[in-house]
């Protein structure tokens, strides 16, 4: 045994070693699985604690050996006996003893392996007590007592993996915790005042109480009584001492949210967190200070809101206070307060009536973000990555002047941003800035979703003011955003539709980028919201989508042909269709131009015509379909496209960009036409799988999958032997792909495959079955469920399971015609094929497949466990043979076996879920186990 023992001492120091080299990627997940697995057997317990007390053991060693003790607490108590647990907690504390100089990791490990072994052993009735009375009257010690105090709540409320039941946790958390809690405030209060005592200490001692709070496991009227409370608002003067003194006065505050059991200790904090204003002033070149206190503030304002609104004098000084911080020029530290403007706003907003106060903290709110709105005069001093940031945080503060609306009113707090910007202009261009123009716009922006649709007070003057704002890319930016962002305004307020689309069109000409985007988002909205009012301007952006549609960039272009597209929507059928007709035409002639051309294509040329498929696609998107019958102008227009798309997919399926976008075009051709494309149906899918045939490109796959789902019914023999063709070559093509690349190579093409599989078992069961297709379909599906690809699984467990839960396969009478024909096909594949299927689902199940794949997982199971359970008990042993300890313990899967083989045995066909559902957990947990410590750190 002893030789077993040294043996398993130099493997592990072997397997730690590899970690202090610059092996390579091979060695180091080696050794890490090794260690891992080490970990888990019963050996390690007296491996790790010969380790730890040798004092010649290296040091990643010895923290080894007190991670592993942390880890086995927690799930593997079960290997000890139970006459050795409380040895095993005094091999803990002795060890505990030998460390108490640190290293301060092991001290934390085996600090966390304590609390978790006083969680689960109720014989060890005085835990707290007796760690105290061993560390703490020793002033070398206390350091490691009060390390324990701190982690013990954290460890016994947070560690959720720990194995005891609810009754058992209640019980036992109850004894640690809260029948100690006075006892701990005591030690604490008596550390904090004892003579000598370091900064280091009393840092430690405010850690423990916060961690005590944060557990809830403060009485608070007992701690109001204690020194504490106090202490911790002195340290708030101390350098060493103020993090985490910041800390405690912030819990001690969130732990006081029940207020009318706390008002004594709240009388006590309050007064001094109000002391606290005058720092504020004082320290304000210190920004660390200001953000501690800013979060004291803020906590004081969101806990005590309620009593700030009843007892306004006494408790307004903390609003100032909040107001302060929120002025202060560093942008990290004016969000702290936000939580509490919304929170203050929400609770005002349903009271009658307040005091003039808060209206009054409002408006210098409101002044105050609109100043930090402001971008920097040299915006080439901000870095990309600075302006990126402030440009988000720009939207939260967005969000702020809204719960100013809250309060004061849209429409005051739209005038005064408006009064902002007339003050700026009446100094004369020469004495403003673009940035004092700028923000306030961008304000008015931000309050635009708290705007009354009917207002005739403040957004006229701002629509009024829009076109006379100086000409600057930054300030025609925010001003089109605006336009964006009332357009439902400017539907009830017709007359100023000209006005804007003017201002619109002088956006798309600015060289600045930006500018011309913003345009674009600003027809777009203006169409989809006030697209009754603008259909007498179609003929107009007709002309200009002619004029200027060419200088424009694709994404400005693209918006332009949606903004067209939801005025067509707006129109009658017949104008909607001759209007669509119109716009179309223009694409599709460029289409059929590209395709008829005899000389080489250049790659501008087919980007060109991307680019019109893109618009095309958005304007039927939009549009969407006419109903079951075709207005006149759409009658022939059906075969008219397909026969310039067929031509041009032929010459041009090659280009990836391309053919992504020509499908996309043909599924909304589909939603369009209706009923119409069936007489086009069958040359799609001939095109289509040729395409596929030819390129390999997945895109052909998915619209082919389109098709069926639409047209899947019909009986058409023509259309039913396009069908079958389309399944036969599509099959056969990604069977040889599978046999020259990776499933990983191709999960577009798998999953377009597998889906199109589905529309034709829904749709076509005739087709796939029937098919000798289908075995190969099958088996071209199990490769796809070795793929990480959470929609490529669903999709492909979802046939698995359609073709196992066939109607065909239950025994009927008088079953359909073909049901024989369907199930002699499925038993023929799951004969072939089932030994390795049954190998991927358990594979996936244990591995890699998504969480919520248990339930289809269950089903498939209980499937071949109902129709082939004779197979079954063959085919598991070898199967669970395969399966890696790692995710799979070996007690695990002679578990699973034995209760499968149980059910089967039985033929209580349900239970196969409870063995499946028992093994997932299992090996969730052993996964999960595996990913807690990074033993490369060790």
């Amino acid at each position: 045994m002893a030789d077993n023992q040294s043996a398993n001492i130099q493997a592990l120091l072997s397997a730690l070693n590899v970690f202090t080299r610059a092996p390579d990627k091979t060695s180091l997940e080696n050794a890490n699985s090794w260690l891992q697995d080490f970990q888990h057997s019963p050996e390690a317990w007296s491996t790790c604690n010969v380790l730890l007390l040798s004092p010649d053991a290296p040091p990643a060693a010895k923290l080894f050996a007190a991670q592993t003790f942390r880890s086995k607490v927690t799930y593997d108590l079960h290997q000890v006996d139970p006459s050795n647990l409380l040895p095993l907690r005094d091999t803990l504390v002795t060890a505990l003893e030998r460390y108490q100089s640190g290293p301060k990791t092991i001290i934390t490990q085996l600090c966390l392996a304590l609390s978790g072994l006083a969680l689960q052993l109720p014989a060890w009735d005085n835990a707290l007590q007796s760690i105290v009375e061993t560390f703490g009257a020793n002033p070398a010690t206390v350091p490691v007592l009060l390390q324990f105090l701190t982690i013990l709540p954290e460890e016994v409320s947070g560690n959720t993996r720990i194995p005891v039941t609810d009754d058992e946790y209640r019980e036992r958390s109850t004894k640690l915790l809260s029948d100690n809690s006075e006892q701990v405030l005591g030690l604490l209060s008596m550390y904090l005042q004892a003579t000598g005592v370091t900064h280091a200490v009393q840092s430690q001692i405010f850690d423990c109480l916060r961690s005590w709070l944060v557990a809830g496991e403060v009485d608070m009227p007992a701690f109001g009584k204690s020194p504490l409370l106090a202490f911790a608002f002195e340290a708030l003067a101390s350098e060493e001492l103020f993090d985490s003194a910041v800390d405690v006065v912030c819990e001690m505050i969130h732990e006081t949210q029940e207020i009318d059991d706390n008002m004594p200790v709240i009388e006590l904090i309050v007064p001094r967190v109000i002391a606290l204003k005058s720092r504020l002033e004082d320290q304000k070149d210190d920004p660390e200070k200001i953000r501690g206190y800013a979060k004291i503030f803020a906590e004081a304002g969101e806990t005590y809101r309620l009593l700030i609104l009843q007892h306004t004098d006494t408790f307004y000084p903390i609003v100032e206070a909040i107001g302060q911080c929120s002025a202060y020029p560093d942008l990290d530290i004016v969000p702290i307060t936000f939580p509490f403007w919304m929170r203050l706003a929400q609770t005002i907003g349903k009271k009658t009536t307040i005091s003039p106060l808060f209206g009054e903290a409002y408006k210098a709110l409101m002044g105050v973000v609109i100043r930090h709105l402001h971008f920097p005069p040299d915006l080439a001093s901000m870095t990309g990555q600075e302006a990126d940031n402030f440009r988000s945080f720009r939207h939260v503060m967005g969000d702020t002047l809204k719960d100013c609306c809250l309060v004061l009113g849209a429409d005051a707090c739209l005038l005064s941003a408006y009064g902002l910007i007339t003050m700026a202009l009446s100094r004369g261009p020469q004495s403003i800035s673009w940035q004092e123009i700028e923000a306030p716009l961008f304000a008015m922006r931000s309050m635009g979703a708290e705007v009354d649709v009917m207002d005739n007070t403040a957004v006229p003057k701002i629509m009024d003011l829009i076109p006379s704002l100086p000409i600057h890319p930054r300030v025609r930016y925010a001003a089109l955003l605006i336009i964006s962002r009332y357009t439902e305004w400017i539907n009830r307020h017709p007359d100023y539709i000209a006005y804007q689309l003017q201002y619109i069109s002088a956006g798309f000409e600015d060289p600045d980028p930006e500018v011309s985007a913003a345009a674009g988002q600003a027809l777009k909205y203006l169409c989809q919201d006030c697209k009754q009012h603008l259909i007498e301007f179609l003929p107009t952006l007709h002309t200009f989508l002619t004029t200027t549609g060419a200088k424009l960039s694709q994404d400005d272009r693209r918006q332009v042909y949606e903004a067209i597209a939801y005025v067509i929507s707006a129109m009658s059928m017949e104008k909607a269709a001759e209007s669509l007709r119109t716009f179309s035409l223009d694409i599709l002639s460029q289409i059929h131009a590209i395709s008829s051309k005899s000389t080489a294509v250049t790659k501008q040329e087919l980007k060109e015509v991307g680019y019109g498929l893109e618009n095309l696609e958005v304007m039927l998107h939009v549009v969407g379909p006419f109903g079951d019958q075709l207005p006149a102008a759409c009658q022939n227009s059906c075969q008219e496209a397909w026969s310039i798309f067929d031509t041009f997919v032929s010459k041009f399926a090659f280009d990836y960009d391309t053919s992504e976008r020509a499908t996309r075009v043909l599924r909304h051709g589909i939603t369009l036409f209706g009923q119409s494309a069936l007489s086009v149906a069958s040359s799609v899918l001939s095109r289509m799988v040729t395409s596929f045939e030819a390129t390999g490109f997945s895109s052909f796959l998915w619209i082919s999958g389109k098709f069926v789902g639409r047209f899947g019914h019909e009986s058409d023999p023509v259309l039913r032997n396009a069908f079958q063709t389309l399944y036969e070559r599509a099959t056969n093509k990604v069977v040889s792909l599978l046999q020259s690349k990776d499933p990983r190579d191709i999960p577009d093409v798998l999953e377009d495959y597998v889906q199109l599989l589905l529309q034709l078992i829904r749709m076509a069961p005739d087709v796939f079955f029937q098919s000798s297709a289908f075995p190969l379909a099958f088996r071209a599906t199990m490769a796809a469920l070795t793929l990480i690809h959470s929609d490529l699984v669903f999709a492909s467990l979802d046939l698995f399971r359609d073709i196992l839960t066939h109607e065909s396969l239950t025994p009927s009478s008088s079953p359909p015609p073909k049901f024989p024909i369907y199930s002699s096909a499925i038993k023929a594949v799951m004969e072939k094929e089932g030994f390795e299927f049954v190998g991927y689902m358990l594979s996936g199940l244990v591995g890699d497949f998504p969480e919520d794949s248990t339930a289809i997982v269950v089903t498939i199971f209980r499937a071949v466990a109902l129709l082939w359970s004779t197979q079954l008990v063959a085919w598991l042993p070898p199967i669970l043979q395969q399966l890696p300890p790692s995710s799979t313990p070996n007690q695990v899967k002679q578990q699973f076996l034995l209760d499968v083989t149980n059910s089967l045995n039985t033929a209580q066909y349900d239970k196969v879920k409870y063995s499946i559902l028992a093994l997932h957990r299992a090996s969730r947990k052993a996964r999960d186990r595996r990913r807690v410590t990074p033993l490369n750190q060790a």
